[in-house]
């Protein structure tokens, strides 16, 4: 099958089904970067213009999803496709309520990485010190600890509303929360945001003090990076998708 960054070959496919391949390969890429954690976290993507959204069968690793194993599943968390051996409350009622509140959202990445929750429970939060960080410069909402997050009325409603209109939230004290209009931007959002974190640790890690380039460089650089590149993410995703065909195409199955 020829990869789905091939514009013929995803002109073959459904729209569902090119959504769960590209969301399939999410899953797989982050596994081989590492920024999984075991059988816990989720990535999801909706199905554009509908109240539905494919996720990963709870208890899978990241690595073991496959486009076919994907679940699809309505706003409230009812099981519409596929099959689970555990119900998972907790990522139903944060994906669909931020589905619910964000329409325009057509992907979402909830991660739980050494980095991302090292800086969650930095008072300070995330520093503009990288060009990593840049991206979510004024960008970036924050999200207070609540315990498992299993209530949508209390728990999910506040989340979506602490996210607003941003697409990437440090939840405190958990993890990290980015979500795009596309699986290539929730994508890149991820990464980023990983990587701003990663040079955070080791930057005060250091003991050196470290240098904070003035606000208005800052907000430039913002500007400027989201700028750069009109459909955020798509080079990248591209390239990614090319070496996973060529280690692994059994994300499609």
């Amino acid at each position: 099958m020829k990869s789905v960054f091939s514009r013929s070959a995803a002109k073959e496919l459904s729209n569902e089904r090119l959504i769960r391949i590209q969301l399939a390969a999410a899953y797989r890429i982050l596994a081989q970067m590492k920024m999984d954690d075991l059988t816990y976290t989720h990535l999801s993507a909706r199905i554009p213009g509908s109240d539905t959204y494919f996720i990963y069968p709870f208890g899978l690793l990241f690595e073991e999803v496959t486009a076919s194993s994907l679940l699809k599943v309505s706003l409230e968390g009812e099981i519409l496709e596929g099959k689970e051996s555990q119900y998972n409350r907790t990522g139903y009622v944060i994906h669909g309520s931020i589905y619910k509140k964000r329409p325009e959202i057509s992907s979402i990445f909830h991660l739980h990485t050494i980095a991302g929750v090292a800086v969650s429970a930095m008072e300070c939060g995330l520093l503009p010190l990288s060009q990593f960080s840049f991206h979510f410069y004024n960008r970036l909402a924050y999200h207070s600890y609540d315990s498992l997050t299993l209530d949508y009325q209390r728990q999910g409603s506040n989340l979506a509303e602490d996210l607003g209109q941003k697409k990437a939230m440090i939840l405190r004290n958990h993890g990290t929360l980015t979500c795009g209009k596309t699986v290539h931007e929730a994508f890149l959002y991820a990464y980023f945001l990983e990587q701003a974190c990663k040079v955070q640790c080791k930057a005060l890690s250091s003991g050196q003090k470290v240098i904070v380039p003035p606000k208005v460089i800052c907000e430039q650089a913002a500007k400027d990076v989201h700028d750069f590149e009109p459909d955020f993410g798509i080079r990248d995703w591209g390239a990614l998708l090319r070496k996973l065909d060529r280690i692994d195409p059994t994300y499609m199955d």
